[in-house]
């Protein structure tokens, strides 16, 4: 029966749950009236309550279903970005929260890289939002593709409107060298065709790895963003890593 009722693609769901639930529960009463001898009309009784309740049980856990899903989509709604589908920066702070706090325990490797789009706002003064709005998306698409060729425990977030963070999982410095710089030369000068013109784009980045003088994840978030700013100050689409 309830094999039955998870088949919500199957055609009238509700008179299939029901014919074989009033079966059984016919079956069962028929036995229950032969070993206790009760008369015909308690029988009849009996299995017409059964079949209410049926009909009051499929009901109930289509409600609970229905709400289940509802908190599923609410719930994936608030950790990722509508626009790029990312996770975004709620995500991104649970994740570095407990990979700090393994990494912090078990002395861990732990990496992370920043980036954002140079002059990102310029894109949307000459083009048009809609126009930064495709870059952005396409930005997410090539990084998620670079990390999926990679390592598909390495994690990507929309932190800000042109900010991206990158987490590497057990991680040093060193190892993100690879994937960064994959990231890195798929990006810069990247066009995209925003209706039939061609823009090119590139990014600025900050690596660093987690150190013991990181007391909270937060510590470690400032250094790279401070990777990240250095970058930009000095001349912008290069790597800082530290």
């Amino acid at each position: 029966m309830n094999k039955l009722r998870r088949q919500h693609n199957l055609e009238h769901s509700f008179v299939h749950y029901m014919v074989l639930g009033s079966s059984f529960g016919l079956l069962l009463w028929f036995f229950m009236k032969i070993k206790f001898d009760f008369p015909m009309a308690t029988f009849i009784e009996e299995w017409i309550y059964l079949v209410i309740f049926e009909a009051l049980l499929y009901s109930y856990v289509g409600m609970i279903l229905r709400d289940s899903k509802l908190k599923l989509r609410l719930l994936e709604f608030a950790n990722h970005d509508a626009l790029t589908k990312t996770e975004n920066y709620a995500a991104y702070e649970a994740k570095i929260n407990d990979l700090f706090d393994s990494s912090a325990k078990n002395k861990l490797d732990l990496s992370m890289m920043m980036f954002d789009i140079d002059h990102f706002k310029k894109v949307n003064d000459t083009y048009g939002h809609l126009a930064g709005d495709k870059v952005l998306k396409h930005v997410a698409d090539v990084v998620q593709t670079v990390i999926n060729a990679n390592d598909t425990k390495v994690k990507l977030y929309r932190t800000g409107g042109e900010e991206f963070n990158v987490i590497f999982p057990g991680y040093d410095l060193d190892s993100t060298k690879s994937i960064v710089k994959e990231i890195f030369a798929a990006l810069n000068h990247l066009d995209v065709n925003i209706n039939g013109q061609d823009i090119s784009i590139s990014i600025s980045v900050g690596v660093s790895t987690i150190s013991q003088a990181d007391m909270k994840p937060n510590d470690f978030y400032t250094r790279v963003d401070g990777n990240l700013y250095y970058s930009k100050r000095n001349g912008r689409m290069r790597i800082t890593a530290i």
